[in-house]
Order: structure tokens, then C-alpha cells, then sequence
């Protein structure tokens, strides 16, 4: 059983929302398909942090969930900055069960332990040197989120903490090191993050930071290829 990862896969398939519009998107939805059924296998699961749908509300959501359920593994969802869908947990938890999307599930403050693994994360936010008083209470909260999800993951007793989000921590200059500084509490030592496309991606950071491995999972910079994690 292995664990991949991708995320931004912004569907569309229940709303006039076309990312094909974008360089490098063209046939964005046959291409994720046959690189993930070529990829992933049923027992697998797939790590997908955000950014998953266009849709505003869980009418226009189904066709999208029926298409992720649709594909090979089970899938564990973190919320983006688009995800304006995402409701409270037990209403898209309700959804989910009443349609029998079963290989879907949701990860919000909390974690799940997959082979050993303690998968954890939360949506974070943006970060400049100046931040309004609103982006820093929403950072906060965040923050307090993030640590949740650790704390859940301790508890698990796993082998690695592994976190995902769907902002960048690392950005151009900028470091999020309130962020940061939680993964080194709890030994985290890789995280993957999505919300980075096009001609952001070279701003983005894949490496090492502290002692973090760092690694961008936007769809796009995957070439709509899952990622394998472990």
C-alpha cells in the first residue's frame, strides 16, 4: 500500500469553471485520469491538499466527488483557498455517506495513520513581513489548527509525522516560521504543499529547510501525475 500525493486539481466537472484556459491546463482532466489510473492502485491512498473543486455548494460538488471516487485508492482531502464548498465536517461527511463515496475522506484537525504513517495537515494561509490584522488572525488560527493535527498524530503512536497543507510555507523570500517552528517541534521532517502554479512555481521551494524537506504538489508541477510520498 503506498501514498501519493497531488494537489489543485480544481474540478469542474458540475460547474462552467474551465482551467484549460491556463498554459500547460489543456486536457488537464483526460490527463490526471490516465496518469492516475496508470499510477495509483485501489489499496493505495492519495493525499490531496486542497484546492480540490470550483464548485460553491455540494449540488454543483457531486459530479466532481463521483469523479474522485471514480478513480483508483482512497482519497484524503484538506481544504484550499478555493474550496468554498466546504461546509462543516459532518455535513460533507453526511454527503459523502449518503451518495457512497466511501474512498473519500476528510482530514481537518485531526490525522490519520496509513502504514505507520501519521498524515496531518491544515489549509494555512498567506504571509508577507506586513500582514493585515485579518490575515494574521486567520494565520493563527491556522497555526492552532496545524497543531491539532500534530497532536491528533501523537496520539496515533506512528513511525514519521508527515504534514501537508495547502498554502506554501516557503515562498520567495518569505518564511513562515511560526509555521515552521511547529513542524520542528514535533519532528516533522517532510512536508508538501499545493496553491503554487504557473509562473509562481519557480518562487516556490522544493528542498531542504532546517531540516524539512519541502516539496510543491500542485497539480501542474506534477504534470497531473500523483506523487509518491512513501
Amino acid at each position: 500500500m503506498a501514498i501519493y500525493t497531488i494537489a489543485d486539481l480544481h474540478l469542474s466537472l458540475g460547474v462552467s469553471k474551465p482551467m484549460d484556459v491556463f498554459e500547460g491546463w489543456d486536457n488537464y482532466v483526460e490527463r490526471l485520469t490516465s496518469n492516475w489510473n496508470r499510477t495509483v492502485a485501489d489499496s493505495d491512498s492519495v493525499i490531496i491538499p486542497g484546492d480540490i473543486s470550483w464548485a460553491m455548494n455540494f449540488d454543483e460538488l457531486k459530479d466532481d466527488f463521483a469523479f474522485i471516487h471514480s478513480l483508483p485508492g482512497i482519497k484524503y482531502l484538506l481544504k484550499g483557498n478555493h474550496d468554498y464548498w466546504w461546509n462543516t465536517r459532518t455535513k460533507v461527511e453526511n454527503l459523502i455517506r449518503e451518495n457512497g463515496w466511501d474512498s473519500i475522506k476528510i482530514i481537518q484537525n485531526d490525522s490519520v495513520k496509513i502504514d505507520g504513517i501519521a498524515v496531518c495537515g491544515t489549509r494555512g494561509w498567506v504571509f508577507s513581513e506586513n500582514p493585515t490584522a485579518e490575515d494574521a488572525r486567520v494565520f493563527n488560527r491556522e497555526l492552532l489548527r496545524l497543531r491539532m493535527s500534530l497532536d491528533s498524530a501523537v496520539k496515533q503512536e506512528a513511525g514519521e509525522i508527515i504534514v501537508f497543507l495547502h498554502y506554501p510555507p516557503i515562498y520567495s523570500n518569505f518564511r513562515a516560521e511560526a509555521l515552521i517552528d511547529i513542524l520542528l517541534e514535533f519532528g516533522v521532517r517532510r512536508c508538501y504543499y499545493g496553491h503554487v502554479h504557473g509562473n509562481s512555481i519557480p518562487y516556490s521551494f522544493a528542498g531542504t529547510y532546517k531540516g524539512i524537506e519541502f516539496r510543491l504538489v500542485s497539480a501542474d508541477n506534477l504534470q497531473f501525475r500523483p506523487l509518491l510520498v512513501e
